[in-house]
């Protein structure tokens, strides 16, 4: 492209935040780019997630019925994991899946979905183009006017940074510092291929339906959690821990993860399963006080996880459908005709997105909480332990037994109290 092309806008990344933003913006007809890294529109991406299908309702009543989903979620579960023990409560709400109505949630597919949400961003006339990276911003006056990449220039009315995580646009721009080893995780996940009807015989669910699994106590005492999803004929697994607790326990990002998958009570899930996808990626952990005090300056506006719209609250994870949430607020603050930055603040609370995140801001304190990642779940088992062992000896009483298991965890009263009472405070 040469100096003389210029757009309304132009988004850096064809994840689901910048699609959503380039669907909305397309629709309304204003002249969009759209510019990806990778080969195609979620190629970059470890596949596998969870997706909140209010989020593309946003973008277009009914266009979830069309969308590349998996499984709809009936059966939301959580394990805590002490050595080879665990517990799992599973809760399951017809009323999140009538029939002939909205499902609440799908697992996804990142390839797939957002190969499928950037063709029909196109369809709507958004230009998309793959295969580029940009090398940075150009600006004038303080302005931020365009990008260069390559030898090209490429010129717009304002510049959307929604390239990920690890934002160069949004740091280059000066809105967002370095990431800290401190308030970011590594997750790490496979796809493992499996038969559509083994999926459902392991996890007792009819045809069409899914789970969400989320597990504390495997990630051998470092700030961190499991999580799986099953899909229509494949199991997303995975975990996110802190880097640098890892480092300080001696411990392999590799090893920590062969030992979620060999645990008794997940081996037996992916059993005789074949793996076709394995990578790693950042993530924020900060949740509501991750995100940037300034979203936007002079020319330019940062979405999706560049802005930090990632919300861990440990019964689960979210991001997909924050990411669309703030495509579309930051689509309609362009639409809107007012200055963009300003707009676009307001449409993010209008849309619910910054008070939802707000919300459950106290989680994060919850989440720091660091005997949850070891010693409550060897609390827990030891309970449930005492409860189910049979000897044929006279048993003690429960009291008696939680207090021995307290005992044996090194947990006061004291202790147990304050961490209570600070996990109410956080919630």
């Amino acid at each position: 492209m040469s100096g003389e092309d210029k757009f309304d806008v132009i988004i850096i990344g064809a994840g689901p935040a910048g699609t959503a933003c380039a669907y909305t913006l397309a629709k309304e007809g204003k002249n969009v780019l759209v510019i990806e890294r990778g080969t195609a529109a979620g190629s970059k991406n470890v596949t596998g997630g969870r997706f909140y299908t209010y989020a593309l309702d946003l973008v277009e009543p009914g266009l979830w019925e069309d969308a590349a989903l998996e499984r709809k979620v009936t059966h939301e579960q959580i394990m805590m994991m002490a050595g080879e023990q665990s517990i799992t409560i599973d809760y399951s709400n017809p009323a999140f899946n009538k029939s002939g109505e909205m499902p609440q949630s799908f697992t996804i597919l990142r390839a797939v979905f957002d190969e499928w949400f950037a063709s029909k961003a196109e369809e709507q006339g958004a230009v998309i183009a793959c295969g580029i990276k940009v090398d940075g911003l150009i600006e004038e006056a303080g302005r931020i006017t365009g990008v260069k990449a390559g030898g090209d220039e490429m010129f717009a009315d304002l510049v959307i940074a929604a390239d990920g995580v690890n934002s160069m646009i949004a740091r280059q721009a000066g809105l967002v510092p370095e990431l800290s080893d401190k308030t970011i995780g590594v997750g790490v996940k496979e796809i493992i291929e499996l038969p559509a009807k083994t999926i459902e015989e392991r996890f007792h669910l009819k045809s069409g339906e899914g789970a969400s699994l989320l597990m504390l106590g495997c990630t051998e005492g470092i700030h961190g959690g499991g999580f799986l999803y099953t899909n229509n004929e494949s199991i997303s697994l995975g975990c996110v821990f802190t880097p640098s607790e890892a480092a300080s326990h001696g411990r392999q990002v590799h090893d920590i993860f062969q030992d979620l998958k060999m645990h008794p009570s997940i081996y037996p899930l992916i059993e005789g399963g074949k793996t076709v996808e394995y990578g790693a990626h950042l993530v924020r952990e900060e949740g509501y006080r991750g995100i940037p005090k300034k979203l936007y300056r002079d020319g330019l506006m940062v979405i999706g996880e560049a802005a930090g719209f990632v919300l861990n609250i440990g019964y689960t994870i979210r991001g997909i459908d924050l990411a669309i949430v703030s495509g579309v607020a930051a689509a309609r603050a362009v639409i809107s005709g007012k200055n963009p930055g300003p707009a676009y603040f307001e449409e993010l609370n209008n849309i619910k997105l910054l008070p939802s995140m707000k919300a459950v801001d106290g989680y994060f304190d919850l989440l720091e909480i660091h005997r949850l990642y070891e010693t409550y779940p060897k609390v827990a088992s030891g309970v449930f332990n005492k409860m189910y062992s049979i000897s044929g000896e006279t048993p003690v009483s429960i009291k008696k037994g939680i207090w021995g298991v307290l005992k044996d965890n090194k947990v006061s009263l004291w202790q147990l109290v304050k961490d209570g009472i600070r996990g109410y405070r956080s919630i």
